[in-house]
């Protein structure tokens, strides 16, 4: 139910900064062509956000011939957790990481970087797996998917109304509280973004941890991974839109200083401690 809660209220923060965009820029007009095309984003949102963020990874299926280890295991922990077996994926980058995605458990993806599975060892794979596994099971994946699909939206958005504003600066015709509101906008709406990600809960990350330790009964292999991975993604960060992190394993992206404050994931060295103190 909180999880159903959360999609409805990014949902509807997307659709509240694209209405207040289409107003700024166009008026009434605008904001009659920006209501339909919020109803369309969101419609897309819901049904295929998994498929444009396999696609914006460049994600391609995992033949089982070609990765027989990855489906075995996969497949040995969908039994354990009582779940269909996910769809399997590849993203071509040297950067360790994986993620779980789909709107249903029957709809659900894993993908998983080239760089984990040449990184880890299949026990530590194993425990990543379980973790991915465990926010299907408990039903994050929907929500984080779209959490991070509206963030790239909006980052976006941001983008076209500092524009919006450049252009119209000379126009004499163009009030200039128009032109301060698309600033403020264009300002403001990647820090929206930022929190829509940061609303749904750190603790999450904890929870899968916790129950895809327990799945495979080795908190120890999940440590170990974590701290491999951490350090790869460090020295081989990820390129991508940052917005779209919170979907991942551990954040791929460079993140340093101030901005640390505001990752979608809790701290690697408090994860890897929490689970080195698992008692199963």
């Amino acid at each position: 139910m909180w999880n159903q809660i959360k999609t409805v209220l990014l949902l509807g923060a997307l659709s509240g900064i694209i209405l207040l965009i289409g107003g700024l820029v166009g008026g009434q007009t605008g904001i009659t062509i920006a209501f339909i095309f919020a109803l369309l984003t969101n419609f897309v949102m819901y049904f295929f956000s998994h498929k444009i963020v396999l696609y914006m990874y460049g994600a391609q299926p995992a033949n089982k011939k070609d990765y027989p280890a990855l489906h075995r295991i996969v497949e040995e922990i969908a039994r354990e957790t009582a779940l269909p077996k996910p769809a399997l994926y590849i993203i071509p980058t040297g950067t360790p990481n994986a993620f779980a995605t789909g709107p249903t458990p029957k709809k659900a993806v894993v993908a998983c970087t080239h760089g984990i599975l040449g990184l880890l060892n299949e026990r530590e794979l194993k425990g990543v797996l379980a973790h991915e596994l465990s926010h299907v099971k408990n039903r994050d994946m929907l929500v984080t998917t779209i959490a991070a699909t509206l963030a790239t939206v909006i980052s976006y958005l941001a983008a076209m109304a500092r524009y919006s504003a450049l252009a119209g600066s000379n126009d004499r015709d163009r009030r200039s509280g128009n032109i301060i509101g698309l600033i403020l906008i264009g300002i403001l709406s990647p820090i929206i973004a930022m929190i829509l990600q940061l609303a749904i809960s750190r603790s999450r990350e904890y929870l899968a941890d916790e129950t895809g330790a327990k799945t495979i009964k080795d908190p120890k292999a999940l440590a170990s991974a974590l701290a491999k991975i951490d350090h790869g993604c460090k020295t081989q960060p990820m390129r991508g839109n940052p917005t779209t992190s919170s979907l991942f394993f551990t954040n791929p992206f460079t993140v340093s200083g101030f901005v640390s404050l505001f990752s979608t994931h809790p701290s690697t060295e408090e994860r890897i401690k929490r689970l080195n103190e698992m008692k199963l």
